[in-house]
């Protein structure tokens, strides 16, 4: 049986300095292009059957800079819609609004509607659905966002998607989920090229 090979696409600027990045279509940076050629060794090593990415530059650069240049981009790995925080950090937004969180917090409207941690919950349930089949022949590779990869984690051990504020993640890292005693498990988590 096969694993979900997680890959968080390498550092953008608005990264870089913690803006919420959901729908604005970044490139990577120098880094960034770096760290996301530094994990082609580790996919290498896999046996990736199958591979989908979010649609976004970000993400199809880093797909292309590991190897899965036929990754198949997915709408539903979209980045978390962050309506009117998008481009803006906690620390600025809970200047306004005192502990706000995302997880945890009603997304307002700006440039995008937003949506909800359920929202995201749905769509990462839709992912792993689509990917669920692959699996009896190998890995699948994910290449996607910090939040929408969090969130595809919880929900793929079963908890509520806003659980995803548990697992940090880093730019430019993988992790696996798969099975243990037929349960869904982390087999890995927020590992660096060098690990």
């Amino acid at each position: 049986m096969g694993e979900l090979l997680i890959l968080r696409h390498g550092e953008t600027e608005w990264s870089r300095v913690r803006k919420h990045t959901g729908r604005t279509d970044l490139p990577l940076t120098p880094r960034g292009e770096e760290e996301a050629a530094a994990l082609a060794p580790r996919v290498a090593a896999r046996h990736v059957v199958r591979a989908f990415c979010s649609p976004a530059l970000r993400a199809r650069t880093t797909a292309r800079l590991v190897g899965l240049g036929d990754a198949e981009p997915l709408e539903d790995l979209w980045e978390w819609d962050y309506g009117g925080y998008e481009g803006r950090t906690t620390a600025e937004i809970r200047q306004e609004i005192p502990g706000w969180a995302v997880w945890t917090h009603e997304i307002v409207p700006g440039r995008t509607p937003g949506e909800s941690v359920e929202a995201v919950g749905a769509r990462c349930d839709r992912v792993i659905a689509a990917a669920r089949p692959f699996l009896a022949e190998g890995d699948v590779a994910l290449v996607a966002h910090g939040h929408v990869l969090r969130v595809l984690a919880a929900r793929w051990l079963g908890l509520p998607a806003d659980h995803g504020r548990l697992f940090a993640l880093r730019t430019g890292t993988t992790c696996t989920l798969g099975f243990e005693h037929g349960r869904e498990v982390f087999t890995s988590w927020n590992v660096p090229p060098d690990a």
